[in-house]
Parts: structure tokens; C-alpha cells; sequence
């Protein structure tokens, strides 16, 4: 198979590009999307598909889509942030293009990508990818496969359970992992320090105007690089949530690679070394046994389409 199409679709946008065999992107659109509007939604897919496919030679179509898709890989079953409600896209991609089309969820096609070009290439039979942002996604690579689950909807590692009866998610549990490892948990610890004890929040409460209610995670990441006690000591409880979650999920399925992805993972060693130093701590009763390496994701923001991209060569 030649060039195939990856299209990654969340909240905010629909990028799409196109991929040679060997995962280096040759051309890419992109349209705002429109959360709330599945029909808009459809018309911009197609835009971009046609636009692309105007001045490429395209095999075959992978969708990467924020929500749970089915295991057919065809349905979007439910998007908590865009207008898709059991939504066929498959179906209603293919009736206006000529070549196969697959539908997957967007954290798995991320998680291929780093999988096959990324920052596990090097592993051959398996990785867990974590992405801290908003939330907490995830998926896992067992055998070179994708974990899609008997309903397509394996992965969710930021509810896995990190507390007991501890902070309400939004999947309507107590204590899930994504309400103390995700961006959004790294900004409410860093505005309750600050509001507690200002004294140890000067720089960050010089960017946010001098309101704690005003610090945004840019914020954080920014103070904490400038050495802000309480910024720093946000990303230390934020690692140590992760790092323990990574060891729950070691001690489960022994991966070759572990991969952090997602927009917090632009703060480096802020948060890389206090998740490292959790990770090992927590697993220091398998003493000689090898675990796997953390590493940080290396494709950025065309992961997604990279990702779908070459999942649409793979029946």
C-alpha cells in the first residue's frame, strides 16, 4: 500500500494528513471544529479529506476520533466532547470517498504512532502510553496489537482507581487516577498552595495577577521552570500519582516501554523526574527483575495522524 490519510479529530480541531509508509508526514489541513454540530462536523472531515486527496494519491483512510468507538472500528458509541452520539462515521465517510476507511479512538492512534515511529520504535511486542492533559488518557500495545477490548473500549487507564473514595470524576467514580495525575488535577494542587501559603507562590502568583483562582497549568509549568516552590511541589504530587499508577500497570502487563504523552508532558523533567523517582519506589519489591523504561513521547501534535494513518493499512 502507498499513501494512506490519518485525520485526527478532537475538541478543538480536525487535522488531517498525509503519510508515506515509512510514518513521515507529506502534507497536512486542518479546520476548527465544531463541537456541537455533527453534521458541520461530517462537511469538514470531507474538506479536508478532499483537499488532500486533491494532490495526493490515497489507499485507504484512518480517523482517529475523541470518544469510544465499537469494536468494528466504525462507530463513534459516545464523544464527551463533541456532537457524536452512536454516530456510523465510517459508514458516512466511505459513502463519498473510494478507498477503505477505519474509525479508532484518538488516544490509540497517538499511542501506535509512538509505537511504530516513535518513542517505543525500538520495542517490539509492547507499550502503555499515558497522555496527561485535560484528563488522562491512555492505550496499550500487547503481541504488536492494539488492546481494543471485547467493545473497543480498553484503555481508559485515568479511571483506574488511585484513591478510595477519594476526588468525584467526571466518569461519575470516586478516587480515579485522572483526578490527581491530569493538567486539570496539576492546576487545582497549585491554586490550593498558593491560596494557603502566597509566601511560597511569588512567581506564580506574579503571572496570575495575584488571584490563585487565576493560575492556569502554562502558568505552573512556567513558575515551576523559574524554580516557584509550590509550583514545583504541584508537579512532585502529579508524578507521584503517575509513577504509582505506571507501577499498578507493570505489575499487570509487563510492557517493554512506557510512554508519557500529552500537553503537560512539555514540562520535561519537571514532571519526568518525580513520576521516575514514584515508579521506582513502588516497584522496589521486584528487586533484579527488569522493569520498563519511562520515556517521553516524541511526535507532538501528528501522533494522531501518523498513527491513523498507518493503522488504515492494517486490516
Amino acid at each position: 500500500m502507498g499513501l494512506t490519510m490519518g485525520l485526527d479529530i478532537g475538541g478543538t480541531k480536525v487535522l488531517g494528513g498525509v503519510v508515506d509508509p515509512g510514518g513521515d508526514v507529506l502534507a497536512l489541513a486542518r479546520r476548527d471544529t465544531p463541537a456541537d454540530d455533527a453534521a458541520k462536523m461530517q462537511r469538514l472531515i470531507l474538506e479536508v479529506i478532499g483537499e488532500l486527496a486533491d494532490a495526493h494519491e490515497i489507499d485507504a483512510i484512518g480517523i482517529g476520533a475523541a470518544g469510544w468507538i465499537d469494536a468494528k472500528r466504525s462507530t463513534v458509541l459516545f464523544s464527551p466532547n463533541l456532537a457524536w452520539r452512536n454516530e456510523p462515521l465510517r459508514d458516512e465517510i466511505t459513502r463519498y470517498v473510494q478507498v477503505p476507511v477505519a474509525v479508532e479512538n484518538d488516544a490509540n492512534v497517538a499511542a501506535w504512532a509512538e509505537f511504530q515511529f516513535g518513542a517505543a520504535a525500538d520495542a517490539n511486542d509492547s507499550m502503555i502510553m499515558i497522555t496527561i492533559g485535560t484528563g488522562v488518557g491512555g492505550a496499550i500495545v500487547l503481541g504488536g496489537e492494539l488492546v481494543r477490548g471485547a467493545n473497543g473500549i480498553a484503555g481508559e487507564l485515568g479511571h483506574m482507581l488511585a484513591v478510595p473514595d477519594g476526588n468525584p470524576c467526571g466518569c461519575g467514580r470516586l478516587g480515579c487516577l485522572e483526578q490527581y495525575a491530569s493538567g486539570n488535577a496539576l492546576v487545582r494542587r497549585a491554586q490550593h498552595l498558593a491560596a494557603q501559603d502566597p509566601s511560597r507562590a511569588n512567581q506564580l502568583l506574579e503571572l496570575s495577577g495575584g488571584s490563585a483562582d487565576a493560575i492556569t497549568g502554562l502558568m505552573v509549568t512556567q513558575a515551576a521552570k523559574a524554580g516557584d516552590p509550590v509550583a514545583r511541589e504541584a508537579f512532585e504530587q502529579l508524578g507521584y500519582w503517575l509513577g504509582n499508577g505506571l507501577a499498578d500497570l507493570v505489575q499487570i502487563l509487563d510492557p517493554q516501554v512506557l510512554v508519557l504523552g500529552g500537553g503537560v508532558i512539555d514540562a520535561g523533567d519537571l514532571l519526568l523526574h518525580p513520576t521516575q523517582e514514584a515508579y521506582v519506589k513502588a516497584l522496589a519489591q521486584r528487586g533484579r527483575l527488569p522493569t520498563a523504561e519511562i520515556r517521553g513521547a516524541l511526535l507532538g501534535n501528528t501522533a494522531g495522524v501518523v498513527g491513523a494513518a498507518d493503522l488504515a493499512r492494517r486490516p
